[in-house]
């Protein structure tokens, strides 16, 4: 038998399936809409960000404060440093180095000097009494030096080394009186003096060569490390601080500009004067700011490459010159060392002008070929070489110091020239000859020397003029720094204040 499934009835409905069932009735709110579900809060990095209009101008307005703080702050660093390296260069350790170089000239000169009045004896017209006159000048100029050495000393140990410099010299000074005093009693001509005049004269110049030539230059020495130091730290420092300047001010630049589109599309308003007046001014700060920075740098630049450098290098040619040229009158005194005073002339010439050579026969012929150069490429080297390799930005300065150093190779030629035909007289026993040669040569040699002279007032000149452009480009700028942040974070706020008190009114 089969069964048969019956219908439901009509009045009967099936269960729906639970997928199919309806969720709750969505709940009616007491004013009779709808409940909406609540947002959940953000989470993670989502919550630094400001979700309102008003928290985001008041952020947006601290952003911008915070990078004028650091904008300020780190102009005021830079221009710290750009004044403290123009000071000590050209101030400080600077214009002491250049004198401590003086002191070293006025050093050997004093000995050069009085190896002339040994030399020349009581001749009549020989040239003792200026010889001793230019010796007590030298030895006036040498202890002022001294005493600006001392004065200037900023450490113990460079105040005790001027002292010690001060000490020798008057042991020097005492070893020479005797050599004179010695040398005048016995009367001799012209020529080389008695064989006890000669070992005080030794003792006396063996006491400045290796006692205070070497203090002297020690004293150079230190404080051109601390130039160099302080030009490298300072400078780069600078630079530094150029570049944050540029980071900072543009990234209140970026700041400032994206207000105030946030301003225009939030509030339909164009333009806020205020605050595009306060970017204008960000704008004019960030560019000058970055453009004096540059400019202290390059003073910077200049003060120690085109003019301390090479007033030093020139300093230590002139002390090193002269003091060869003492060695010429050595070699003329002295016959017991004439021969390690002629190799110790041809050690210091190759230093003042470095061409390849043996002998001082070979140097000579060298030095009286062709010495035209070109700036940055020339044939030789030592300290002319040094300068005339070295760059200057200014062509009618380069001009200057190219015309300045042709003289010099000149009157160098001259002097090299004046050393061989008295040494060739020697050698052909004629003594008496190349002490008279010796002196006539002198003029020869005080031509020279004035040349040299004369390319160091050029970049004496430059080093000036760097100096005085550096200590004014900074003049003036701890005034503007801070004006220039009132004004600009006046702006910001005078520009800011009426969008926060809409919504003050509005509750």
């Amino acid at each position: 038998m089969t069964a048969v499934q019956q219908a439901p009835d009509a009045g009967q409905t099936a269960a729906p399936s639970p997928a199919a069932r309806p969720g709750p009735p969505a709940r009616r709110s007491p004013a009779g809409g709808l409940r909406r579900t609540p947002e959940r809060p953000p989470t993670g990095v989502a919550r630094l960000v400001p979700r309102t209009a008003s928290a985001r101008i008041r952020t947006l307005t601290a952003l911008a404060a915070v990078l004028l703080v650091a904008l300020l702050g780190v102009s005021w660093w830079a221009i710290a440093n750009a004044r403290e390296g123009v000071r000590v260069i050209g101030q400080d350790a600077g214009p002491q180095v250049v004198a401590t170089g003086d002191l070293y000239f006025q050093l050997t000169d004093m000995d050069a000097q009085l190896a002339n009045a040994l030399l020349i004896g009581g001749a009549a017209g020989g040239g003792r009494d200026q010889a001793l006159a230019r010796y007590n000048d030298n030895r006036q100029k040498a202890g002022n030096a001294l005493l600006k050495a001392a004065k200037l000393a900023d450490e113990r140990t460079e105040d005790n080394t001027a002292r010690d410099v001060l000490d020798a010299l008057g042991r020097y000074e005492r070893l020479a009186g005797q050599a004179l005093l010695l040398d005048q009693q016995s009367g001799h001509a012209s020529g080389p003096p008695s064989q006890q005049v000669i070992e005080l004269y030794r003792q006396a110049t063996d006491l400045m060569k290796l006692d205070l030539l070497p203090k002297a230059y020690n004293l150079t020495l230190d404080n051109g490390t601390l130039v160099r130091h302080t030009y490298e730290e300072k400078r780069s420092a600078v630079l530094t601080g150029r570049t944050w300047i540029l980071v900072t001010g543009l990234a209140l630049l970026a700041v400032l500009v994206a207000f105030q589109l946030f301003l225009a599309a939030r509030f339909r308003r164009l333009l806020n004067i205020p605050l595009a007046a306060a970017t204008l001014g960000t704008f004019v700060l960030v560019v000058s700011g970055t453009a004096m920075l540059s400019g202290q740098a390059d003073h910077l630049r200049k003060a120690k490459e085109e003019g301390f450098d090479s007033m030093l290098a020139l300093s230590r040619t002139r002390a090193i010159s002269n003091s060869a040229a003492a060695d010429e009158t050595r070699f003329l005194l002295d016959p017991g060392r004439a021969d390690a005073y002629e190799q110790v002339y041809l050690s210091k010439s190759q230093t003042v002008l470095y061409l390849k050579a043996g002998n001082l026969t070979e140097y000579n012929t060298a030095v009286q070929k062709d010495l035209s150069f070109e700036p940055g490429r020339a044939p030789f080297l030592g300290f002319l070489g040094t300068e005339a390799n070295r760059p200057t930005e200014s062509d009618e300065r380069q001009a200057q110091m190219v015309a300045a150093l042709n003289k010099i190779l000149k009157d160098y030629q001259q002097v090299q020239s004046n050393d061989r035909q008295m040494r060739t007289l020697v050698h052909g026993g004629k003594r008496d000859q190349a002490v008279a040669a010796r002196g006539a040569s002198a003029a020869d040699f005080t031509e020279y020397d004035r040349s040299l002279q004369a390319l160091a007032r050029i970049h004496q000149e430059s080093f000036d003029e760097a100096v005085k452009d550096g200590d004014g480009g900074t003049s003036g700028w701890y005034a503007v720094l801070p004006i220039a942040g009132i004004v600009i974070a006046l702006l910001v706020l005078i520009g800011v204040r009426p969008r926060l008190a809409e919504y003050r009114w509005s509750k």
